[in-house]
């Protein structure tokens, strides 16, 4: 979705850190548009009560989804205010802008976050605008690069960077394919972040850290047996045989619910062996 720049990707660990951990705080940017999960407008950290919230949303979810953060005007007043006349349409998105500019110019130093050029409205990102997706995107994409350069350690920090990020799906403004489509991407970028940290805490014996990411795995995706394997492992490992066999029940009966079909075999050998010789495991 986004096209911009990995800031994370040539630095070293000590210097990507503080810029990690500025990206992960909502009171580190004057004002913060979050759109993953339920829509929040922040100004240092804090919600800001809008007037006429429902098209100051879609206003700026629509900028803020762009991946030049910008939009015709006759696109937003059609999404807006589909089959209004024009001129009170335009007169309500005139009014809308000004009253964001009235709300949020004192924290972007004077500068209006909305401004008009050639037809086009454009989110003032320059001016210290944060967007929750643009950073996870950021984020999964600087986290793949360190990986693929042997940098795990450079790897893990960005992507558990992302995971506090993601605090719910895309909340997108329209519900068209489009929307759905980016929806599940994100999604799909959230799971395999959290499958990678939770394998590799198992691979330390971290099996707490390891039942974290995996328990937030099945929490958005309750189907993924290899996510239930793992924790099956992971209880097997600390000692607690009777939960590695009540996760076998709990990923059987999501799966006949979901799909009427039963565990993989490999989710079935994984039980008999619990079941059988747990220290094996």
């Amino acid at each position: 979705m986004f096209n911009t720049a990995v800031p994370f990707a040539r630095e070293s660990t000590a210097r990507i850190l503080p810029a990690l951990d500025q990206v992960a705080s909502e009171t580190a940017w004057p004002i913060m548009i979050c759109l993953l999960g339920q829509f929040r407008l922040l100004k240092a950290g804090e919600p800001v009560p809008m007037r006429n919230a429902v098209k100051a949303q879609a206003l700026l979810s629509n900028l803020a989804l762009d991946q030049n953060y910008a939009a015709p005007r006759e696109t937003l007043l059609n999404a807006l205010w589909p089959n209004t006349d024009a001129d009170l349409a335009g007169q309500s998105l005139n009014s809308l802008v000004h009253s964001l500019r009235k709300q949020l110019v004192d924290p972007l130093g004077g500068a209006s976050p909305v401004v008009y050029v050639d037809g086009y409205y454009h989110l003032n990102v320059e001016a210290g605008i944060g967007i929750d997706v643009r950073w996870f995107c950021d984020l999964v994409n600087a986290g793949e690069q360190h990986t693929r350069s042997g940098r795990s350690r450079d790897a893990l920090d960005c992507y558990r960077c992302a995971a506090r990020l993601y605090r719910g799906d895309l909340c997108a403004v329209n519900d068209d394919v489009q929307a759905l489509v980016e929806r599940e991407h994100l999604r799909a970028q959230y799971l395999s972040l959290l499958a990678h940290l939770a394998d590799h805490h198992f691979d330390l014996m971290e099996y707490d850290h390891c039942l974290e990411y995996a328990s937030r795995l099945l929490a958005v995706d309750p189907c993924r047996e290899d996510a239930h394997r793992l924790a099956m492992r992971c209880y097997a490992r600390r000692g607690e045989r009777a939960q590695a066999l009540r996760q076998y029940q709990v990923c059987e009966t999501v799966l006949r619910a979901e799909f009427d079909a039963g565990p993989e075999p490999a989710t079935q050998q994984l039980f008999d062996q619990i079941r059988l010789s747990p220290t094996s495991v």
